[in-house]
């Protein structure tokens, strides 16, 4: 594939006029318009932008052009008049995204959880990943996105990888491959509305994470697999989905020494780059040899994986040069801005590069149509598109893919069932990760709470802040059963996390697995039995969802069968896990 993209061929497919608009489009922005439409904002309910900028969000429209945003936060309603009026505001219509990784729940706080890629793999049943891709499009898209920042196509094949250890969608190519397409298919069929696409796909990592447990967030990520490796596992994965006609990858800052190296023989460590800063990788490898034709966008630039590269005011324009055609957040708005200006006022980037970056960016637009329905006043979404989040046939799916991907892990002692007729009395105990995080904390202990009380069991939530057991036949003569509900989840604050104890020692650690039967039941991670081996009944349930909650009680009291497989990794290479 040429190292220019072609507008007419896969994935465009442009028509004589869409490429019109895009080269008239082009032809008349000053050099401030073009470096502005290389920047995706992040804006922040309660902020007006990821730096704390004092611009509104008209006026940063105004000043820096930006060709794209994503946002954090906020109820489908709030969502969708943020993205109205930056559509309103924006001289040249946006590329607006959206994490959807699981369902519609990744673009607004009430949106639909259907299932992780985790979960997906577990249900064994490519039907649940299409379900999840089909509700994000439909729920995104009510709100006004038209770019979907997954799915994740990465392969675990490190458990202790805690990045992608639910996002992945398995520990090998071919099953990535088979339910990634089918989420593909889901989201294609949920944005079709007759007319052309309505939302494009963005896949990640590039050049593929999974392989190590450090976060990018926080470090520089490092692939350390061969060429012939890499060939036959993440490059096979991205292969289908060029020729599957995906829009758009998302380039991680994560490094590929091996493959570095084998296309400039010339390097030595000390030049080895995260791959958003590695012209080998993103024009050699993905451009050329691959021979993908879309957009490129660099993962979130205030990660440490790029930030330890070189200076920001190096990094910024030289992201643009090595092949990255968008950039993905500023750090301070005029800063980055003037960073990246200048680097293509002073040759860092090029005229032909600057310009191929642009026609990518506009060519997804026209893609979209989004001048077209700009002029004909068609671009906004109205509050009656909102009617599909949250539907009953999207809760019937995520009643589905519940059911089918609950997973029982282990059961060595046959505790199972427990009921309120044999077990009434139940000490539950709650595991969190960081607080006060990016993420909101979870509501698994608030829905397990409710739905183990409603069903007519006593419920006991356990202090675990105290190294206090008390005397284990007390113990027995108050509890029937013991439930640890880990609800771990975390974002850059570790490079891999597991379950943290509240205090040393703590009374909540799984001393009572001989004394009462015991569950510990996992809403996120799924390998937390290299912390808790000596659990003789493991449940992963991947999510703290309502639904989720209530059909995993449902299974816990035998009223509902487990369906889910789990694979090899969730033993974390322990053999005393399986006893």
């Amino acid at each position: 594939m040429p190292r220019l993209v072609d507008l007419t061929k896969k994935p465009y497919d442009l028509s004589p006029e869409q490429i019109q608009w895009v080269e008239t489009t082009l032809a008349g922005m000053s050099a401030e318009e073009k470096c502005g439409q290389l920047f995706t904002s992040l804006f922040w309910f309660g902020k007006d932008t990821f730096s704390g900028n004092e611009l509104t969000n008209d006026e940063i429209l105004a000043k820096h052009h930006i060709g794209g945003a994503r946002w954090q936060g906020g109820k489908a309603k709030q969502c969708q008049e943020l993205l109205n009026g930056l559509q309103s505001a924006s001289k040249i219509p946006l590329l607006i995204a959206a994490n959807c990784d699981s369902g519609g729940n990744g673009a607004c706080a009430d949106g639909t959880y259907i299932a992780s890629g985790a979960q997906c793999e577990a249900a064994g049943d490519p039907r649940v990943a299409w379900n999840a891709g089909y509700v994000s499009a439909r729920e995104a898209g009510a709100l006004g996105v038209n770019v979907n920042f997954d799915p994740c196509v990465d392969i675990l094949f490190n458990w202790r990888n805690t990045i992608v250890n639910t996002r992945a969608y398995g520990t090998n190519a071919d099953d990535v491959i088979k339910y990634t397409s089918a989420y593909i298919e889901g989201y294609r069929a949920g944005s079709d509305k007759g007319n052309g696409p309505e939302m494009v796909t963005c896949v990640k990592h590039f050049p593929g994470d999974g392989t190590e447990e450090r976060d990018q967030h926080l470090v520089l990520g490092v692939n350390e697999l061969s060429p012939e490796e890499w060939d036959a596992s993440f490059g096979r994965v991205y292969r289908h989905h060029i020729e599957n006609g995906v829009e758009m990858f998302m380039a991680g800052h994560i490094a590929l020494p091996y493959y570095q190296k084998k296309l400039n023989p010339q390097l030595q460590d000390k030049e080895i780059l995260p791959a958003t800063l590695a012209e080998e990788l993103i024009q050699g490898l993905l451009k050329e040899q691959l021979g993908f034709n879309g957009m490129v966008i660099t993962d979130a630039s205030h990660m440490l994986g790029m930030t330890s590269a070189m200076r920001r005011e190096e990094y910024v324009p030289r992201a643009i040069a090595a092949g990255c055609d968008m950039f993905l957040f500023f750090n301070d708005m005029d800063e980055d801005f003037n960073f990246m200006l200048n680097g293509y006022k002073q040759g860092v980037i090029s005229e032909e590069r600057m310009n191929d970056a642009v026609r990518r960016v506009l060519g997804l637009k026209a893609k979209l149509n989004l001048h077209v329905k700009q002029a004909n006043g068609t671009l906004l979404k109205s509050e009656k598109d909102l009617q599909v989040v949250g539907c009953p046939e999207h809760l019937a799916m995520a009643a589905d893919a519940a059911d089918k991907g609950i997973t029982l892990v282990k059961n060595t002692l046959d505790q199972l069932p427990i009921r309120p007729e044999t077990h009434k009395r139940i000490r539950l105990y709650h595991l969190t990760g960081e607080q006060g995080g990016i993420h909101a904390a979870g509501k698994g202990l608030e829905h397990f709470c409710e739905e183990l009380t409603r069903r007519g069991f006593e419920v006991t939530v356990n202090d675990g802040t105290t190294r206090v057991k008390g005397p284990t036949l007390k113990y027995r003569e108050e509890v029937d059963a013991a439930l640890i509900v880990a609800e771990v989840v975390g974002y850059g604050a570790q490079n891999n996390y597991r379950i943290q104890w509240k205090t040393a020692m703590s009374n909540e650690c799984p001393w009572y697995v001989w004394e009462v039967p015991t569950v510990m039941v996992s809403l996120n991670y799924t390998t937390h039995l290299h912390d808790a081996t000596m659990v003789k009944c493991l449940i992963n349930s991947y999510f703290g969802s309502q639904e989720i909650v209530k059909q995993t009680v449902d299974k816990i009291m035998g009223e509902s069968e487990f369906k889910g497989t789990p694979n090899e990794l969730v033993w974390a290479e322990k053999w005393q896990a399986k006893l």
